[in-house]
């Protein structure tokens, strides 16, 4: 195979020189992977081109940024130059995947902490063979391209193969990260058997200063260490530069040091000597010591652009006007964009054989696998493809709960047996509150590694992490074995909010979030614990059921409807506080209704006068209210938004326009319902902060009363 001369100087001058002049090679680990023997006294004439062909596909990899930035007058073009050879050695030499199926289960995974650069991404996806066309690439940033700003996970608005996660908010990659090490974890924990390995890939993440500055990727960093994830290599694009100014001008602390207190382990390279690149990520993942790996890659930002590079300037596309003239510098063709050589092409074709072998032997290792283990496989097999059973299957096979007065996550402790029966994959964590939260799988045994944990255990242990919790699980839904619920407060659920988000947006139907203590009921612990504007909050996220059943019945329709749920993520709100049962309805009745967001959970037995509509604990005070009222209707809205999914016509069946005499009530703040009470109707909600005493007084105080919803109907 045949490189440039620029090409196999640049490798040399990389390997043995080290290869770009402004990097101080750190002292750290230089005997081992800082400055090196020039590559072409590596032994062979076959490690010297390959290092030669490396290096010339960081160079058109940087190339295929420039162009699509410059198309696009748009995007950052600092990280896909700066970290090229990081690039070049993960696609062409250290990961093992197949383009041909890019959602193989044993595949290396690669996340882009630092999705601001999606350009890396990309140009390497492109590079390496996977199905996203050069034409794509010439469409960075375009209405409906395969290429959008930031990484998207394949969903229903785009399907761009190779892209593992999506990645923008900074430090989310990093917790992601991890979540897809424990995932993998517990796959081979579970799958893997003594004579037959299905799991055995590592975890690559690439994130920059801001990643770290972010508090989410310490938490991530502190859990991957305490269970142990030697399966998760994180590579640290350090170019020293963030958005305003030099890195210098906001952080301070050795970020090495930081994770070798973790528990990580740790490599200071230069992350532009390939060779060093090379035996980094290759000791990495040898290293099969229970430490995750930390690869410091001193980079220069925006390398190759000489106006730009190295300073704050190469985070964005200020280095457009100076393309043409950067492209020429490191050696290709003046004049033709979005240029790849021949030899480029060749070289990954060589790559993809090779990855193709290790494939095709992994595929025999299955097919003798499942032969030999079919319940098994069958398990396997269902939670790839997410199959479950229906919701309507789940609600009938269920037999009635027969719940007395208890609270809705006490009833959830209940359910979540049932739910953990019928769907094998299906995992469970906590962010320190299993005994509040009541989400604990019983006999699944705990996650991790010490004490008492293995990692077969259904039972995550996230520690006092919310974020990362967040995160972790959406690493667990990115990965595609299990699925998984976290439990909180729901008064903690700002913490996490940011991956309720990116788990909206990226339609993980696989994550579901159960939080408990949901309104002022809360009491004694006062106005910091009790939520009045959390439930609401949650709402107005697009693509995320909320439920807060009024129930035991509705609290299993709610929890069935969660790992049913095909187009995103769901939250369970649930109270602490004690509940009566609507035992006047059939259990089935209320489930069916629960499934549909609304129902009418007692009719009026003469000409409708007013309709009630209730959720969560004040469902209760509507029926009792609606006792002694024949013209009353009551209509339990446990999720609106699975009732808006619902026909006009079951819409105006629960809320007939002809009766506009409308109260809602819920222990939160009242804006949300008068969407469904309209202008003529009245709220009876909590629209200020919450007090310290007992649940019952606090509740009294503020309204949430039979008594008071029956005076408020009165002065209608």
């Amino acid at each position: 195979m045949k490189f440039s001369m620029l090409a196999i100087a640049a490798t040399a001058l990389a390997a043995g020189v080290n290869g770009f002049a402004g990097v101080s090679v750190p002292t750290k680990n230089v005997a081992k992977f800082g400055i090196r023997e020039s590559a072409l006294k590596m032994g062979t004439a076959v490690e010297t081109d390959n290092m030669a062909a490396l290096a010339t596909a960081a160079n058109e990899a940087r190339g295929l940024a420039m162009d699509s930035i410059a198309a696009a007058h748009s995007g950052h073009m600092g990280l896909p130059l700066g970290a090229a050879e990081v690039g070049a050695s993960l696609y062409g030499s250290q990961m093992t995947y197949n383009p041909e199926d890019p959602t193989w289960i044993n595949r290396d995974r690669f996340i882009l902490s630092a999705g601001h650069g999606s350009m890396f991404a990309y140009s390497w996806l492109n590079l390496a063979g996977f199905d996203l066309p050069m034409e794509e690439v010439k469409n960075f940033r375009q209405h409906h391209s395969m290429t959008p700003g930031h990484p998207e996970f394949p969903n229903s608005e785009h399907n761009t193969p190779g892209i593992e996660c999506t990645t923008g908010p900074l430090g989310q990659g990093v917790a992601n990260a991890a979540g897809f090490a424990a995932s993998e974890k517990m796959a081979a924990a579970t799958y893997n058997t003594e004579d037959h390995t299905i799991f055995d890939h590592h975890i690559f993440a690439l994130a920059g200063d801001g990643c770290f500055q972010e508090g989410v990727s310490a938490e991530a960093a502190a859990f991957a260490a305490h269970e142990k994830l030697d399966n998760l290599i994180i590579l640290y694009d350090a170019n020293e530069v963030t958005l305003d100014k030099m890195a210098e001008y906001t952080q301070s602390e050795d970020i090495i040091a930081r994770y070798n207190a973790y528990g990580w382990e740790t490599y200071d390279i230069d992350g532009h000597d390939l060779a060093a690149v090379e035996e980094a990520i290759s000791a990495a993942k040898a290293s099969n010591n229970g430490k995750p790996k930390l690869i410091k890659c001193n980079t220069i930002i925006g390398k190759g652009m000489e106006e730009t590079e190295g300073t704050n300037a190469a985070h964005g596309e200020a280095g457009v006007p100076y393309v043409d003239n950067a492209k020429k510098n490191i050696g290709l063709p003046e004049g033709e964009k979005w240029y790849v050589s021949d030899d480029t092409r060749e070289f990954f074709k060589g790559v993809q054989a090779k990855n193709k072998a290790v494939y095709d032997e992994w595929q025999e290792t299955y097919a003798a696998w499942s032969e030999a283990n079919p319940e098994l496989a069958k398990q396997l097999e269902d939670a790839v493809a997410d199959n479950v059973p229906t919701a309507e299957e789940m609600i009938a096979s269920i037999p009635d709960l027969e719940a007395g007065t208890e609270a809705t996550r006490v009833s959830g402790y209940t359910v979540i047996q049932e739910i953990s029966k019928a769907i094998p994959q299906y995992v469970s964590g906590s962010a320190d509150l299993h005994g509040s939260t009541r989400n604990y799988i019983d006999g699944a045994g705990n996650f991790g590694a010490g004490f008492d944990k293995t990692y077969a255990g259904k039972n995550l242990y996230f520690g006092i992490r919310e974020h990362a919790m967040g995160s972790i699980m959406n690493g667990f839904a990115y990965h595609g074995i299990f699925k998984i619920s976290g439990s909180t407060f729901a008064v903690f659920v700002d913490y996490l909010r940011p991956t309720i988000r990116v788990a909206a947006l990226a339609e993980l139907n696989r994550v579901s979030y159960i939080l408990t203590h949901d309104s002022i009921g809360v009491g004694e612990d006062g106005p910091t614990h009790q939520p009045v504007e959390t439930v609401s909050g949650l709402r107005v996220f697009p693509n995320l059921d909320v439920y807060r059943p009024g129930d035991a019945e509705e609290t299993l329709a709610a929890y069935v409807s969660s790992v049913t749920r095909k187009e995103g993520p769901t939250a369970l709100i649930l109270s602490r506080q004690n509940l009566d049962q609507n035992n006047a309805m059939p259990a089935m009745e209320r489930r069916e209704g629960t499934l549909k967001g609304a129902y009418i959970a007692k009719k009026e037995t003469e000409d409708l006068d007013v309709i009630i509509i209730a959720t969560g604990s004040e469902l209760q005070h509507a029926l009792k209210v609606a006792e002694s009222n024949a013209g009353a209707r009551v209509v339990s809205m446990p999720c609106m938004e699975a009732f808006e999914r619902q026909s006009d016509e079951y819409k105006s069946e629960i809320l007939p326009a002809s009766c506009t005499k409308r109260v809602a009530m819920e222990a939160g703040v009242s804006a949300m319902w008068y969407k469904y009470v309209g202008t003529e109707g009245k709220i009876v909600g909590v629209d200020k902060f919450g007090m310290s005493a007992p649940g019952d007084i606090v509740m009294k105080e503020y309204g949430m009363t039979p008594e008071n919803l029956a005076e408020v109907i009165a002065s209608m």
